[in-house]
């Protein structure tokens, strides 16, 4: 299906209905759309115009390749009481003029004399609530009598088509904006505030680091990744991971905590690679810091987050791999940077002692750690059964809710003398 195979069947009565029908592959954008139309009209100018207040602003525009300069580019503005757009709405003009030179009211207009315009179809582009958007145009350099009513049909056919696919955009900029909002908001109460979920030493019991683990305290009531996910999908992410680890450092240096007691600290590697961590972390000595990335961007390119890890770690800084045996993504992060650590996940550990596959492959990773000189972490404990099984396959280090639930950051010394091995 193409959209001239659309408007050859169009009635007057179905534009709108077939309009919202159309599947979005169809449609494409407002651009091509817009296209479509000039073509199909063989006319030298289409565009798009949206009115906002006194002025409109010509939003898409397409131009027959003729070798004279565009006479309008995406971007451009003109006062509305100055061309056709506003007189077409309001009904002073026509909205199909085969032949300029005929209607008084357009030789009137500079325009007309200005780019040239010698034959011209406007029609409103409506909204769903019926406001008015602006209008979808066409015109040519010179008049074109061929032109006739079932051409302005095809046009608001296309107005209709083009209003659906606006008012779609529309409403995902107020939807992107409301979230950029909502970020922003949180960014500004300070969250989000932190919790800390010791890991232990499997032998001894004697707990040797802290993950800093973000929480949300604001509607929607929701978990950590989906607010950390909605603000990366707006740009935001990085100022959300940056103000945690900033949140949890100042947290940490200010408590009572044994000067030998790592932290973890969630990063993901676009962060990594844009920022400075070493500013972030203001002067907090690197090498407590064992620094786990997320996966929260597909990393196309491992060469420049490799260049800025270097001098983290020649610091003394040391790299996790979070999630480790989730997918494909975790082995690649694996195999590219050489991790410190390497933190079996959740959906590994729970469940080791009665599934013998996912004890086979977490012993598969436990052996790659042997022989790369990689620490072992498991997450997600939540049984003694589940413990035992990977303390028994070698693993060095756990956490999870069996261990200790995150805790806020008055209750870490305490926690950390409750358990034997301190």
């Amino acid at each position: 299906m193409d959209l001239d195979h659309v408007a050859a069947d169009l009635t007057q009565s179905s534009f709108t209905d077939i309009a919202k029908q159309l599947p979005s592959s169809t449609i494409g954008s407002v651009q091509s759309i817009l296209q479509a139309a000039r073509v199909h009209l063989g006319m030298d100018v289409a565009f798009v115009s949206e009115f906002v207040g006194r002025v409109r602003y010509f939003r898409n525009v397409d131009v027959k390749s003729s070798g004279r300069p565009a006479p309008l580019r995406v971007g451009d503005s003109m006062p509305l009481a100055d061309g056709y757009c506003l007189r077409v709405v309001e009904g002073t003009l026509p909205e199909l003029i085969p032949d300029t030179a005929l209607v008084p009211a357009a030789l009137a207009l500079p325009d007309t004399t200005a780019l040239p315009i010698g034959s011209h179809l406007s029609v409103p582009i409506r909204l769903s609530d019926g406001h008015v958007y602006g209008t979808f145009c066409c015109f040519s350099y010179v008049a074109d009598r061929t032109l006739n009513e079932r051409d302005l049909a095809f046009m608001r056919a296309f107005a209709d088509v083009a209003a659906y696919q606006i008012e779609s955009d529309l409403d995902l900029g107020a939807q992107r904006l409301e979230r950029s909002l909502r970020i922003q908001t949180a960014l500004d109460r300070g969250l989000p505030s932190m919790a800390y979920q010791p890991a232990v030493d499997l032998h001894s019991m004697r707990v040797l680091s802290l993950e800093c683990l973000a929480r949300f305290d604001a509607e929607p009531r929701r978990g950590p990744a989906e607010w950390f996910a909605e603000a990366s999908g707006v740009g935001k992410g990085a100022l959300l991971e940056l103000q945690s680890i900033r949140n949890a450092v100042r947290e940490i240096a200010a408590a009572d905590l044994p000067p030998t007691l790592t932290i973890n600290l969630n990063a993901s590697a676009q962060t990594v690679t844009d920022h400075d961590l070493r500013d972030t972390l203001g002067g907090f000595p690197l090498d407590r810091v064992v620094l786990e990335l997320t996966e929260h961007d597909h990393v196309a390119d491992y060469a420049p987050l490799m260049k800025a890890l270097r001098p983290l770690r020649e610091a003394g800084m040391r790299v996790a791999i979070d999630d480790a045996g989730a997918g494909y993504s975790s082995m690649s992060h694996i195999l590219n940077i050489s991790p410190d650590v390497i933190k079996l996940d959740i959906s590994l550990t729970q469940r080791i002692d009665a599934d013998r596959k996912r004890r086979a492959l977490a012993a598969a990773l436990i052996e790659f750690g042997r022989q790369t000189q990689c620490e072992i972490v498991a997450e997600g404990v939540e049984t003694r059964d589940e413990l035992e099984t990977l303390r028994g396959l070698g693993v060095q280090m756990a956490q999870g809710y069996f261990i200790s639930p995150p805790v806020a950051i008055d209750r870490v010394d305490a926690l950390i003398k409750s358990f034997p091995g301190r």
